[in-house]
């Protein structure tokens, strides 16, 4: 009775948090032989019988690499192992978290954690140690049906603090404490707080186990930020080696390369997750999985433009475009349908192209996601306003106002603050077409200070367009390069190799008058895009001008 039980949470918890079925890198092959799989080295003590430990280890591996549908059915192998495994219900049961960089879990998938939380402290642990694992993560299933997700997240951070403190040579839950960290770090604190607290913990232990999967994962995830970026890259080069056989560990290392500018390695990263993904599809029926391989094909359609291989990016812009049907309808799903056709468009300047955006697939459920409806409607917006089609413009404004009510009220404040300078960035565009252009400045710069002051998402790889890069392609068209080239600068600064932005920082400089700085900038703008598969119209300009004595 308690395995079918178990095999019931698992498997609602699998659909709710939007696992893919897998085979590819699973225990056995389709012929029954043991597969070789690298996940990485990871030891969990628990006091369960020599095979149950064996699987849990393995379990845990899967569980850091955010490999979501092997990870629960690895829980359950534990259970057939050892039915009075407490720990293994403590492992359901933290699975119900889902990836908490990215969506929030469903009720169902809390109703089942919690659940399966019960079972765990039914059943219980021989040691102290496990028994004040479960404590800990009792307090984030406490009152799940009337208690915010943050609060309870707080509370099983300061719960695993004090296991922490119990047992300080537990790397297990040091890690764990660390991830806790960075998952409540608040995208406002430009101290980062919590993200250097992680990094105290984790860098030691990079060195001393250089070959667990956690470790590496949660550095990156610590270092996602433009002031921290630089300090990733060790583990962004270390984490694909180390688990090469799970599809989120050879995209992560782009949240870092993404943040420096490094295209060509966030395209192999990518290319090698996506190839991945695809493969852990079981049902024919399915167009891709919604959590890898659609991730990893908006990081590749931004990579691609970033170095002008627009005919690369076509290619994923159509098989976007193609599909119908996902394994799972959720978040990651919804951004990067919207993200993709929209990043074709507006890194390409083709502002009619983004002017008639429509979402697809018709199919999804868009209420669930208007955060990410909201990136597309922006894009259809920000590309009729500045191609003066101002009809088309006020309706997508008119569409983003009551998607950031949606957002207000489903208490998605980080989106509905997206939304905000998503909003003031066409009204901007919207007032230059009309010839308001100090209003359009003064809006334009509201926009620019007010993403700055957020951050990028861990969803994606970057904005759909970059406001203080537009603000330096708005003060181009009123004829101020001095200014616009500053403000291109201090876009660099944050989101390095940009295409727009260093071809506006060479174009500024030229138009000034300054011709050094303008070569130093085509001369780099033409390294950017040295592997072009299209020879844009930017690129042209850039050999024209180099050309000259």
């Amino acid at each position: 009775m308690a395995g079918v039980k178990a095999a019931s949470w698992m498997l609602t918890i699998m659909l709710c948090i939007g696992a893919a079925g897998v085979w590819g890198y699973d225990e056995h092959g389709p012929s029954g032989n043991v597969r070789h799989e690298k996940l990485g080295q990871i030891n969990f003590p628990v006091s369960c019988n020599t095979e149950a430990q064996k699987e849990f280890n393995r379990a845990m591996a899967l569980f850091h690499s955010f490999w979501f549908d092997p990870a629960i059915k690895s829980f359950g192998k534990v259970l057939d192992h050892d039915p009075e495994c407490g720990m293994a219900y403590w492992g359901i049961a933290i699975m119900s978290m889902g990836n908490p960089f990215t969506w929030p879990a469903s009720p169902k998938a809390w109703k089942a954690g919690a659940s399966a939380m019960a079972d765990a402290q039914r059943v219980g642990a021989e040691s102290e140690r496990e028994r004040d694992y479960i404590a800990a993560l009792a307090t984030f299933f406490k009152d799940w049906e009337t208690t915010d997700y943050r609060s309870r997240a707080l509370a099983f951070q300061k719960a695993m603090e004090g296991v922490v403190a119990h047992y300080p040579r537990d790397i297990e839950a040091q890690i764990l404490y660390a991830l806790l960290l960075n998952a409540t770090a608040l995208p406002t604190d430009k101290a980062f707080a919590n993200q250097l607290r992680a990094a105290d913990i984790l860098e030691p232990l990079f060195k001393k186990y250089p070959d667990h999967p956690g470790i590496p994962h949660y550095l990156i995830h610590t270092y996602d930020y433009a002031e921290l970026a630089e300090r990733g890259l060790p583990a962004a080069r270390a984490y694909a080696r180390i688990a090469p056989s799970v599809p989120h560990a050879l995209h992560m290392p782009s949240h870092i390369f993404s943040r420096v500018g490094l295209w060509p390695e966030m395209v192999e990263s990518n290319r090698a997750s996506y190839l991945a993904a695809k493969s852990e599809l079981k049902e024919a029926t399915l167009g891709i999985g919604a959590y890898d391989a659609l991730h990893a094909m908006d990081y590749l359609v931004f990579a691609h433009l970033q170095q002008a291989q627009d005919k690369a990016a076509r290619r994923l812009v159509d098989e976007a475009a193609s599909i119908h049907k996902v394994n799972v309808e959720n978040f990651p799903a919804a951004y990067a349908f919207a993200a993709i056709p929209s990043r074709f468009a507006l890194e390409r300047g083709d502002w009619k192209g983004a002017a008639a955006l429509e979402l697809s697939p018709a199919e999804l459920d868009w209420s669930k996601f208007p955060q990410a409806e909201a990136v597309l409607v922006f894009s259809r917006g920000l590309g009729a306003a500045r191609g003066e089609d101002i009809a088309t413009a006020l309706k997508a404004l008119e569409r983003l106002q009551a998607l950031k009510e949606a957002m207000t009220a489903a208490k998605l404040d980080y989106w509905a603050g997206q939304a905000d300078f998503q909003i003031k960035t066409v009204e901007a565009w919207l007032a230059l077409a009309e010839n308001r252009n100090d209003e359009a400045l003064r809006l334009m710069r509201e926009a620019a200070e007010a993403d700055e002051a957020s951050d990028k998402h861990p969803v994606t790889p970057g904005n759909v367009a970059a406001s203080r890069e537009l603000l330096g392609e708005m003060l181009l068209e009123l004829d101020r390069p001095a200014p616009a080239f500053a403000e291109f600068e201090r876009s660099l600064k944050r989101d390095p190799n940009r295409f727009r932005s260093v071809y506006g920082a060479a174009r500024a400089a030229e138009a000034s008058g300054n011709r050094k700085q303008a070569r130093d900038y085509y001369t780099r703008f033409r390294l950017l895009a040295a592997d072009h598969d299209t020879k844009r119209p930017e690129l042209v300009q850039a050999n024209v001008f180099l050309g000259k004595k």
